[in-house]
């Protein structure tokens, strides 16, 4: 990692890029006191993983410069003056008559906050406060009217037939060509995407606009003919994207932020900007995948798929969640609530390595693990190891205890299979909350796909009629030992396939006790319902 292939920071990919703006940086010569980075927090949908993925990974290359010496700030920008396109899926149809208005100056339809805008960020905020993310808010619509870009905008507006070219030269688009990259806010119907701002008049900082309608990625919004001007030094509109970004950067001294391909195009357009108008060499970028549902769509804040972050975190950690954003930045991935389990106990195993208790023979490796561990606890980790129960086993507890005292039963069972010795902690209560949500709403863990042989189905298959005609715990327990040996399978194999099929992990509790805890029947039916979808190979286990 680096130029010499030595280790850097924490040895992650966040501090490879910690790494490279620094390097950059010493290029450029700017001589920043404190770095920035920034990334958007999206105002016009239910924030979703992917909008929070953007921000926690802008925080931890924060973090990381920080590890390597540079001061360094993260800075949560939220686009609350972008216009409505269309009424995402879920929301009230009573939003339509605000279509093509900013968010920010739309009612909010739970009427809990001062607009929709603020409603939304609101969301963004939310699960970075849970999950400990500190950061400098920015409202985009506070911006302008504090005029926190006007000197980006004068320059754009002064250099607006060389912006248009250069938008051309990207992206084979002539529209700027011919009018200014700014959106007035009609001052009649009060819509910001109808507008067209055609002539900039430099002595009163006025640009003139008609609100004639356009069309924006196939969605028509009209206007209302109005004839008129606006004052961008008190925010009466906003830059165009094509030219926001730069905007941005340059006003705010931003030295990082990351970008999906789905913005590509509008990146690489501002960076231009940025270097040849506003004579601010753009910040360092790195490009990520976009989280994507069960049916390989992109989540999106309109589509009718969101996944939040609230809901994760009903059923997980925080630090779950950063393990999902940290793990890596690049690929594609399938993320849907049945990962959350997975996340859960992989975050124990990197606690297991961070303590010792998991050997891990590279050394890079054991390096980079351990500080993927500090990042998801954002470098302040605990001193302890804690209690490591699998998730599966904990959801399983939970949905057979009695309702009205879920916690106290888990804990029970917790002290008599040995999980437990001491107090328990605010760790292991926030993981039994998760998991008896889970077991509320789902009431089973998705499983993993498996392959067994068939020697060890028609093992499980015989061991599912003892299950039900046991008479006590002790006699499960070492029937389970027989059914073992008889089908040559080594005891220890046995029991790691069992506790796979059950709670999704190769250890457990004693299983004759478990088994007795969660009921009978319900232990045969688990097994059964796992055998018919695991694969069957006819190799020897």
């Amino acid at each position: 990692m680096g130029g010499s292939g030595k280790i850097i920071g924490k040895g992650t990919w966040l501090d490879k890029v910690a790494y490279e703006i620094l390097e950059r940086e010493r290029r450029l010569g700017r001589g920043f006191e404190v770095i920035r980075t920034e990334s958007g927090l999206g105002a016009s949908g239910i924030p979703h993983i992917g909008s929070l993925a953007d921000c926690v990974r802008a925080y931890g290359v924060k973090l990381s410069l920080e590890v390597q010496g540079q001061p360094a700030e993260y800075i949560a920008f939220s686009d609350d003056m972008d216009g409505l396109r269309k009424v995402p899926s879920g929301l009230p149809e009573s939003l339509r008559e605000y279509l093509g208005h900013p968010v920010s100056s739309i009612p909010d339809p739970y009427s809990c906050h001062s607009s929709y805008g603020d409603h939304m960020s609101y969301m963004l905020r939310d699960a970075l406060d849970r999950c400990g993310i500190e950061y400098m808010f920015y409202s985009a619509t506070e911006s302008y009217r504090r005029g926190i870009f006007n000197e980006q905008i004068e320059k754009i507006m002064l250099n607006a037939a060389r912006v248009g070219e250069i938008i051309k030269e990207e992206l084979g688009q002539d529209k700027y060509t011919e009018v200014l990259p700014y959106f007035p806010v009609c001052s009649a119907c009060g819509k910001i995407y109808s507008t067209i701002a055609y002539e900039y008049e430099p002595q009163t900082r006025k640009i003139l606009y008609r609100c004639g309608g356009t069309s924006i990625k196939g969605y028509e919004v009209e206007g209302c003919g109005y004839v008129g001007e606006a004052d961008y030094s008190k925010g009466e509109g906003k830059l165009s994207w094509k030219v926001e970004f730069a905007a941005r950067w340059a006003a705010l001294k931003i030295g990082f932020e990351a970008y999906g391909k789905d913005i590509a195009d509008s990146v690489k357009v501002n960076d231009r900007i940025s270097d040849q108008i506003l004579n601010y060499h753009h910040p360092y970028h790195v490009r990520y995948e976009m989280f994507l549902d069960r049916g390989g769509r992109k989540i999106s804040k309109s589509a009718g798929n969101v996944f939040t972050p609230q809901l994760w975190l009903r059923y997980g950690t925080p630090q779950s969640l950063l393990l999902l954003m940290f793990k890596r930045i690049v690929g594609a991935r399938i993320v849907t609530p049945d990962d959350i389990p997975t996340y859960m106990d992989e975050l124990d195993r990197l606690e297991d390595v961070y303590f010792g208790r998991r050997k891990v023979e590279d050394e890079k490796e054991l390096f980079k693990l351990k500080g993927l561990y500090e990042y998801c606890w954002l470098l302040k980790p605990p001193g302890s190891l804690g209690s490591h129960v699998p998730y599966g086993l904990l959801v399983n507890l939970a949905s057979v205890a009695p309702e009205d005292s879920r916690v106290e039963y888990v804990l029970s069972r917790l002290k008599k299979y040995g999980y437990l010795k001491n107090s328990p902690t605010q760790d292991l209560l926030r993981k039994i909350e998760a998991a008896s949500n889970w077991a509320k709403d789902f009431a089973k863990i998705e499983a993993e796909p498996m392959e067994i042989s068939r020697t060890e189905k028609d093992a499980v298959q015989e061991l599912i009629g003892s299950i039900r005609g046991a008479e006590d715990e002790e006699r499960l327990q070492n029937r389970i030992f027989e059914t073992a040996r008889g089908h040559g399978l080594s005891p220890n194999q046995f029991f790691r396939l069992l506790y796979m099929l059950l709670i999704g992990s190769t250890s457990g509790p004693r299983l004759g006790t478990y088994i007795f805890d969660i009921g009978q029947e319900r232990a045969a039916e688990t097994l059964a319902n796992r055998l018919k979808e695991v694969k069957i190979t006819d190799s020897k286990p």
